[in-house]
């Protein structure tokens, strides 16, 4: 059977099979689906780089070794005098969008809650792409950082140096910009570590990686 075109004469009447003719609208309806369904999965996916939830970069302290910690005197207030080296990743798990720092990222060091040290992590402009990861390498020195750890600091020194291994935590700041977004977040992080004094001599020494733990942050693009 064919399906004819009668209405403006016999010159334009065309002659196609009905069998074609529906696998034809079959083919028009499925494109037709297909569009639509490409379309809503675009809007989604823009709705979700601009104005969905996304997750947090994640650090962690991957190695540190501790070479040097002791009290040194100081006038007006203690010092400590150390050499600590620390493997540091930072990881940012979003399959389709990276960061940007808008400020440096640093890591203080502190004993007791009295902070000797600070340094420089990465540096204003610095970018993470997406599902990357970045590994710092940080190492740091001094013959006597002043730390205003006062009686109860120095009585902790002492109990800590007695065995050796001593809680140093690292506290990570800095701001940055997820790429394709205007809002620009804080970092905040620390990472307490339990370090094990490396005495010469000694040839192995195990430390277990540390997970940051993230500030939460007040907004909810962040």
């Amino acid at each position: 059977m064919c399906g004819c075109c009668n209405d403006c004469g016999d010159r334009f009447c065309s002659c196609i099979p009905y069998n074609v003719l529906d696998d034809i609208k079959g083919c028009l309806i499925l494109l037709a689906v297909v569009i639509v369904l490409a379309v809503i999965a675009g809007v989604i996916l823009i709705a979700l780089i601009f104005g969905g939830p996304l997750r947090h970069v994640k650090f962690t302290v991957e190695d540190a070794s501790l070479t040097r910690f002791a009290l040194v005197t100081s006038s007006p207030a203690t010092a400590i005098a150390y050499n600590l080296t620390v493997a540091l990743t930072a990881r940012n798990p979003n399959w389709a969008i990276g960061i940007k720092h808008d400020k440096p990222l640093e890591a203080a060091y502190s004993f007791d809650g009295q902070p000797f040290e600070r340094v420089q992590v990465a540096d204003k402009g610095d970018k993470l792409g997406a599902r990357k990861t970045v590994v710092y390498r940080l190492s740091s020195g001094s013959e006597g950082r002043p730390a205003a750890l006062g009686n109860a600091g120095e009585a902790e020194f002492r109990k800590e140096n007695a065995t050796g291994v001593f809680e140093v935590e690292v506290a990570l700041t800095g701001k940055f910009k997820y790429t394709l977004r205007k809002t620009k977040c804080k970092i905040e992080a620390t990472c307490p570590l339990k370090l094990q004094l490396v005495k010469p001599g000694d040839t192995t020494v195990v430390f277990q990686k540390v997970d940051c733990k993230l500030a939460k942050s007040d907004d909810k693009y962040c």
